[in-house]
């Protein structure tokens, strides 16, 4: 019988994937910096924007002009007052804006704690006064927000940057004609105290910040907690990002074109760890380009960018691809998804009708994989050449322990192939939870000369190493005597034709105090239907009896965090009438 000690997963690598990976002991930007010495005139980063008449068009940005600007405002970031280790908030869509702060926070020794900048004022208002940040970057279009909160925090200084400044000329001068004050982008002035963003940049260009960056030096607050409603601050080194960049970057090095030639598509959100450390960290190192994507939810914009761009990597999550799958002009073969080679998806479980379909629809291939905000970001993958097992979330990456521990005693693992809470192990780990000593305790454990994450999820690993996730601990429910997991259902329900999305959860019994219902939250396909009745009858051929749920309400929109995971707490305050 195969153990988890032995690593059964590195048997099932591709021809190629390291079984492990060596680190050097920089911090994350000093890639940025190798990168523009190496290709200094290659594109980094492309702005898209779609105007009438003319169609699409981009201005690029390269690897010289990224690491002078964010070297320009970092040092304008130390002129004005931020000491090593203080944290930064960044209030921004994925922009070019963005991505220079991030780096330029970094260089400055300072951290980022970025935020999700849809967020309403209070949501956004505790992050920022629990980061304890001192400085805000964010676009005109938030400004207004973060002064609205700013007197509940400890921000002293905001600096605005307007989305137009990296747009193609003609679009820039069209955007501010017709949408920046329609849009609500327009900013007369910053108020005493505040800055421009282009003003620093200008005024700073050609300096360097002069401070000493070190891999145990702490990079990032990403904060996690959006399905529980509790929000938490995972803190993690340059040295953990570093090595997850690197981790994923064993597995991109197996396809055949060249890195340097590949074309990401920036559309998952960079102030979550799947978007800086997947698209940002990776493309930056490998020297790709990215298009980047501000609003996801525009599946025009998005397939726009694809087929104009001739994307090649497409990091995305499961409610993208579904939406693309339904897209009428996707469906009708006007759009071409040809040049797309590798898709990941993270996030949330991949249905396996979603994956087919995608497939099917642009020829590239879509591969599962798993991470954590606690281990910045991805910790499993499925081989790109080699099996990729339905259902499963892949294998570890390189330099990753893991085991499956009893759900009634934690210290113990489960034989393989039993079910039990995953935990794991390796060079990727958050120091801990930000002034949450209690949290952190729960989650991090040493054994065995390791530190240990325990995440919270129940999964299984079978003989070969692959892994499966079977759904929450927290959203196990207990049905008539019976363990039942919400994931297994929503993908059996899934399956149906007539359903664009599903989200089931554990509701209090309405006639049997004490004990559990199951519900189903079901979106249909424009133009689809579907009863309740023949929707159970359909699922009795794949869900045992107590598996079924038998209440079932039809929904426009499943409600979602920014990363795509449905938020199953807000389905159960909804049947509770709870706004």
């Amino acid at each position: 019988m195969v153990t988890y000690a032995e690593r059964p997963w590195i048997g099932s690598y591709d021809v190629g994937m390291p079984s492990s990976v060596q680190y050097p002991d920089v911090p994350l930007h000093q890639f940025l910096k190798d990168t523009r010495v190496r290709i200094p005139h290659h594109t980094a980063l492309i702005t898209p924007a779609n105007l009438p008449i003319i169609g699409r068009i981009s201005r690029s940005l390269t690897y010289e002009e990224l690491d002078r600007a964010s070297d320009a405002l970092a040092a304008a970031l130390i002129d004005l007052g931020l000491k090593k280790s203080d944290r930064v908030a960044i209030v921004m869509p994925n922009s070019v804006a963005f991505v220079i702060s991030f780096y330029a926070i970094l260089k400055a020794g300072g951290v980022v704690a970025a935020t999700n900048p849809t967020y309403p004022a209070d949501r956004m208002a505790h992050q920022i006064n629990d980061c304890d940040a001192g400085f805000v970057l964010t676009l005109t279009l938030f400004y207004d927000l973060v002064k609205g909160i700013q007197p509940r925090t400890k921000v002293k200084t905001v600096i605005a940057a307007n989305i137009k400044e990296y747009l193609p000329p003609l679009a820039k001068l069209l955007f501010t004609i017709a949408k920046e004050k329609k849009e609500g982008h327009f900013l007369e002035d910053v108020q005493t105290g505040d800055f421009w963003f282009q003003d620093l940049l200008t005024k700073y260009d050609g300096r360097q910040p002069a401070v000493q960056v070190q891999p145990d030096d702490l990079a990032i607050f990403q904060y996690t907690g959006g399905t529980t409603g509790v929000s938490k601050a995972a803190m993690s080194k340059h040295r953990a990002l570093v090595a997850n960049m690197l981790q994923t970057e064993g597995f991109l090095d197996l396809l055949e074109t060249p890195a340097e030639d590949h074309v990401f598509l920036g559309a998952v959100p960079f102030f979550h760890v799947y978007g800086l450390v997947v698209v940002v960290s990776t493309s930056v190192y490998r020297g790709c380009e990215i298009v980047l994507v501000p609003n996801p939810r525009d599946i025009d914009d998005v397939l726009g960018n694809i087929e104009t761009f001739r994307t090649t990597l497409f990091p995305g999550v499961p409610a993208l691809y579904n939406a693309i799958n339904n897209h009428p002009r996707v469906q009708n073969g006007e759009i071409d998804l040809s040049s797309l080679q590798l898709c990941l998806s993270g996030s949330a479980p991949l249905p396996e009708a979603t994956k087919a379909e995608f497939e099917r629809l642009s020829g590239g291939s879509v591969r599962e994989g798993f991470g954590m905000s606690e281990a910045p970001t991805a910790t499993h993958v499925n081989p790109v050449y080699k099996e990729n097992r339905p259902g499963s979330i892949g294998l570890p990456l390189p330099e990753m322990d893991m085991r499956i521990v009893s759900l009634e005693d934690d210290e113990v693992d489960v034989p393989v192939g039993e079910v039990g809470e995953l935990v794991m192990a390796g060079p990727n780990l958050m120091v801990g939870y930000h002034g949450m000593l209690d949290e952190t305790r729960n989650v991090l454990r040493e054994k065995g000369g390791k530190r240990w994450l325990y995440t919270g999820d129940i999964a299984r690993m079978d003989e070969d190493g692959y892994f499966y996730i079977v759904d929450r601990k927290k959203d196990m429910a207990l049905i008539g005597g019976y363990n039942v997991y919400p994931a297994t259902v929503e993908n059996a329900i899934a399956a149906h034709s007539a359903v664009l999305e599903v989200g089931v959860a554990a509701i209090p019994h309405p006639e049997r105090e004490g004990q559990e219902a199951l519900k189903a939250w079901i979106v249909l396909k424009p133009g689809g239907a579907l009863e309740a009745d023949e929707l159970i009858e359909f699922l009795g051929d794949s869900l045992a009896p107590y598996e079924i749920p038998r209440r079932i309400a039809f929904i426009d929109e499943l409600p979602k965090t920014a990363i795509g995971k449905t938020l199953r707490r807000e389905l159960v305050r909804m049947d509770q009438g709870v706004s």
